[in-house]
Order: structure tokens, then sequence, then C-alpha cells
């Protein structure tokens, strides 16, 4: 796995503005977006723990704990995008707006997350949350790699 820039083709790209929070991950494989995002959300026990432990610590500041519900979804996240090449899952909160790009092409499977944080909770969010992200993606994309072996 390494840190990538987000491919040219992502519909993530609409959506940067400055200031935004972008990173992007990616690891040899040939899985399709679909199937890569079904793993990537499978989160191991520990994650899950941590899932928890924030959907508890947001509760009172009136943030969602797991996001709205909808017809598609992977994992926790409602999926908005869906084709041969890419899958983008996330929903928008009081704090800050969120989406997941999961690509396939070329042999590669791209993990992006991009974030448009709304205030100054939205700021310190992501700050908190930072160091956990980036084992998570790192981690998922672990099992993508393990997955296509």
């Amino acid at each position: 796995m390494k840190r990538s820039k987000l491919p040219a083709k992502s519909l993530l790209r609409s959506r940067l503005k400055e200031g935004d929070f972008l990173d992007c991950f990616s690891v040899a494989s040939n899985l399709s977006p679909r199937r890569a995002a079904e793993i990537i959300t499978d989160f191991p026990a520990w994650a899950m723990v941590l899932v928890r432990l924030r959907g508890f610590l947001v509760a009172p500041f009136g943030l969602s704990k797991t996001g709205p519900d909808a017809d598609d979804m992977v994992g926790i996240f409602p999926v908005e995008h869906d084709d041969e090449i890419e899958l983008i899952a996330g929903f928008n909160d009081r704090h800050l707006d969120f989406r997941v790009s999961v690509l396939s092409e070329g042999g590669r499977v791209s993990l992006a997350t991009w974030v448009h944080r709304h205030n100054l909770g939205g700021r310190l969010y992501l700050a908190a949350i930072l160091p956990f992200h980036i084992l998570i993606a790192r981690n998922a994309l672990a099992r993508v790699s393990h997955a296509s072996a």
C-alpha cells in the first residue's frame, strides 16, 4: 500500500475546494470497486470499537452516530455513486461532509477520503480522528490486497 494522488477519473475531484481535506492510498488489486468497498467497510473488531466509541462521544453534540439509512449501503455508509470503476459513499453532517471513493483501475484500487469541514467543530473532529482514520485506511487496503492474492 502506498500514499497516492487522487485518480484523474475520480468524481471526488468535482467536490474539492480550497481548505478541504483529501487523502488517498492505493494497493495492487483487480477487485471491483463494490467488492473492495465491501472489504474496506467490513471493519475488524478493533475498528468497530473505535466506531462505537466515536458514536458515544459525538452523541451529546447532535452528530450522527452512524449516518442515514439508505437503500444502498456499504458497511455503515450510504452509497451515492456506483459504476464499474468507482464507488462513492458517505454523507453530510452538521460539522462536516465526507465521502470515500473506492476506485479500481489499471490493476490498482485507490481509497480516497474527502472532507469538507463546516466549522470549528469539524476541524477539531477531523484532527482528533485523523490518526485512527489512517490506521483504518491502511488496514482496509491491506485486507483488499490480501483478498486479491
